[in-house]
């Protein structure tokens, strides 16, 4: 009967952890990239990597790389000895957060949605705007003050320019290139030195800027998706093309532990939409 127990156990374990020997959950992170990832592991992308690890009895092992162009291509799909492109041995195995059918790797189920919001600093002018709609109906005397953050890509730039309101945007750069400072970090700082106002910004993001000022600093306005213009969006882990293996593997920990999840990314307080299946 022990030795039943013991065969038995080994296969379901062999369910849980398919094909995989290794004892580490490696993941691929941006080393500043608040809320989501930093080297001292307080994004809630890095609080969920623990607790799968936790769950697989495996430790989490971090290739850090700036999420910028060329992210995937030099971590996920980045051999480990880089003079062997046919290695089958990868720097990571996972990423942790990318749009549900992201293109260059394979999406798990998603494991939550959001919205971009217009954020709106209170104290400012500004504190009638209730729906984003108003401001494209302001008299041009109020338009010309808009101190609008937009950025060089999104659906926040395509809504200001449909909204005759493109000349009325502080241009960004969705990717900086700052080593001290992610878009998150820089909104942050320049709403309080006053250099904008507002912003339409992807809601985890929003979430973070609203947390380095005292509560109820700002106005959180969700934007409404429609058939020409979608601001909501589901996530998903990545892993390489053809690991079909870890996808179900990780998989079977979203759906077991979505309500942990939930509690982590909550604590956030980044603002969720329901996860509906096409």
């Amino acid at each position: 009967m022990r030795v039943k127990k013991i065969l038995i156990g080994f296969s379901l374990a062999m369910l849980i952890s398919p094909v995989f020997a290794e004892d580490t959950f490696k993941v691929c992170a941006d080393p500043l990239n608040p809320p989501y990832s930093t080297k001292n592991k307080d994004g809630f992308e890095n609080k969920i990597a623990e607790l799968f690890a936790k769950e697989l009895g495996q430790k989490v092992e971090y290739t850090w790389f700036a999420q910028r162009i060329g992210f995937i291509r030099n971590t996920l799909m980045a051999p480990v000895n880089e003079r062997d492109a046919d290695s089958e041995q990868f720097k990571c195995d996972i990423v942790m957060g990318v749009p549900e059918g992201f293109d260059l790797a394979l999406t798990t189920e998603a494991y939550y949605k959001s919205t971009y919001v217009l954020l709106i600093a209170k104290g400012r002018g500004w504190d009638d705007i209730k729906e984003a709609e108003q401001l494209s109906k302001l008299p041009l005397q109020r338009q010309e003050a808009l101190k609008m953050a937009m950025f060089d890509r999104g659906p926040g730039t395509t809504w200001l320019q449909q909204s005759g309101l493109l000349d009325q945007g502080i241009p960004y750069q969705s990717m900086s290139g700052d080593a001290e400072n992610n878009t998150a970090m820089e909104m942050a700082r320049d709403f309080k030195a006053k250099k904008i106002d507002m912003v339409i910004l992807w809601g985890p993001m929003a979430a973070y800027v609203m947390a380095q000022s005292p509560k109820n600093s700002y106005t959180l306005i969700p934007m409404k998706s429609t058939p020409a213009l979608k601001f909501d969006f589901a996530m998903a882990m990545g892993v390489r093309k053809g690991d079909k293996a870890r996808k179900a593997q990780l998989d079977k920990l979203i759906a077991s532990k979505m309500d942990k999840i939930q509690e982590i990314i909550g604590s956030y307080n980044i603002p969720f939409l329901p996860i509906t299946k096409n």
